[in-house]
């Protein structure tokens, strides 16, 4: 009897150990009630779902189960949405799905003769280097020496950008996480006029390499995330190098960020727009930039369409600028659209804390990298930077046009000796030219040369309302009685 009690009790504390120990590896998450419903068929004891609310679930989901719905249930991203408690995970999927938009503000394309300037001097050699500096670390996992090691080299680098061309507007920052050890890397380009509004482009600076069921040290793995994500890095820092090149100084704040741990969570970007939403900072639109490198796809850019993380408006303005800068020619850039499933990718952290965010993806997510997550995934394999040069001019055009260039620059005109400000916002057509120029008339010509609106001009400054023109690229032509002709290009 008293053997068989001590059998029992021994077997309880065995049991509950492994409990414990089985828990420690766990953490709370919110993610695609499919998803977990799926996870759950699969691997029972790898997850527990707690409550369940339209299409989302907050789950107890273990460190093996994150890397398990990586491999056997999504394409891309880590799926699931880190919550430091049970409370966190269920207020997250009990809040509205309707974004509350905040910070608007205007987009608008304007700044032709700037973004002209950039785009020749985007440098594949640049970028191909960064990418090959970011895989030689060999695994960037979040809690790894070399994730934390890759940060702070990213920071030096950085600073030596901006140093050698001279700007003293540009601080670099590490910002430091509650769950990992990993930080985060921001840069800022602080803005001249309008320093409070923030405009953000991002991309995430870890890596992982998923592995089936053993529970080996993921910090021992081969990670190298070239594609995932050293390529967005590289990208947005290669945008970065080329506005330093021009002296672009911009009228608004911009802030360029590495983030960190985006394979286990989106906890870098999390942290980081939770902590903005708090300090009710003034962040007016977010790029993401996750994976730029490998052309998958007949489209070049595929925009992500997230109903309630991406912003339509946003996305919309990504579309006008490659309709207006890279309809033709050596900088032609074609697009596509496709979505990517829950938690995706550091775009979800800023859209649903209400900020308008969207993400240009590599390829269609169905033709995406196959190699990702993997020892794989190398430059080698795929070669060329080419790709991504694509996404650093579109950045650079973001940028440039989100933030607007604080020097007095002029538009591309045939007529270039006196200011003039010509834009379209909302089908209205707004016009304002130098007093010294006598206007005659106003003109709008589709692609196809065939002129669509006319109208004789009596004041150098007005609007017209263009509501009955379709939606596309048009060109405006306003004659002047000097017989020149101011002309420039719009999208509506």
């Amino acid at each position: 009897m008293k053997n068989s009690f001590i059998l029992t009790a021994l077997f309880v504390w065995f049991y509950g150990s492994m409990i414990a120990q089985h828990q420690e590896d766990s953490f709370y998450a919110t993610m695609s009630l499919s998803d977990a419903k799926e996870l759950k068929k699969k691997h029972p004891s790898e997850i527990n779902i707690i409550s369940k609310k339209r299409n989302e679930a907050a789950v107890l989901l273990t460190d093996l189960g994150g890397h398990l719905l990586h491999e056997q249930i999504l394409v891309h991203g880590p799926g699931y949405i880190y919550a430091t408690s049970e409370d966190e995970a269920i207020k997250a999927i009990q809040q509205s799905y309707i974004q509350k938009v905040k910070n608007v503000a205007d987009y608008t394309i304007t700044e032709d003769a700037t973004v002209q300037k950039v785009l020749p001097i985007i440098n594949v050699d640049s970028i191909t280097n960064h990418i090959k500096e970011l895989e030689a670390f060999g695994n960037r996992y979040h809690t790894s020496p070399s994730g934390k090691q890759s940060a702070l080299d990213l920071k030096i680098k950085w600073e030596q950008i901006a140093a050698a061309y001279n700007r003293d507007d540009v601080s670099v920052r590490l910002y430091d996480h509650e769950r990992t050890p990993m930080p985060s890397v921001i840069m800022t380009i602080e803005g001249t006029e309008l320093p409070d509004q923030i405009v953000v482009v991002g991309g995430h600076l870890d890596s992982t390499s998923r592995h089936l069921t053993d529970r080996d040290d993921p910090n021992s793995r081969i990670a190298p995330g070239a594609d995932d994500d050293a390529s967005g890095i590289a990208t947005i820092t290669e945008s970065a190098r080329a506005l330093f090149e021009i002296g672009f100084k911009p009228k608004r704040t911009i802030e360029i960020m590495a983030y960190a741990a985006e394979e286990i969570g989106l906890v870098g970007s999390k942290e980081i727009a939770s902590a903005y939403d708090a300090q009710n900072k003034n962040v007016i639109a977010v790029g993401q930039f996750d994976m730029t490198l490998y052309n998958g796809s007949a489209k070049d850019i595929h925009f992500v369409e997230d109903k309630g993380v991406t912003d339509v408006e946003l996305t919309d303005f990504f579309e006008s600028l490659l309709d207006y800068y890279n309809s033709e020619g050596a900088h032609k850039i074609t697009y596509g659209f496709t979505s990517c499933g829950y938690g995706c990718s550091d775009h979800h952290s800023w859209g649903t804390q209400g900020f308008r965010a969207a993400f240009p993806f590599e390829a269609n997510f169905s033709n995406s990298n196959n190699n990702i997550h993997t020892k794989n995934d190398t430059f080698s394999l795929i070669g060329t930077a080419n790709h991504a040069v694509k996404f650093a001019k579109l950045c650079s055009e973001f940028l440039i046009e989100v933030a607007k260039d604080s020097r007095k620059t002029l538009a591309t005109p045939s007529y270039e000796k006196d200011n003039y400000t010509v834009f379209v916002q909302n089908k209205v057509l707004s016009y304002e030219l130098d007093q010294s120029l006598k206007v005659e008339q106003l003109q709008i010509f589709d692609v196809n040369g065939k002129l669509v609106f006319s109208s004789q001009l009596t004041d150098n400054n007005g609007t017209m309302s263009l509501t009955d023109l379709v939606t596309g690229v048009y060109v405006v032509s306003i004659k002047l009685t000097s017989e020149n002709t101011i002309t420039k290009k719009i999208v509506l």
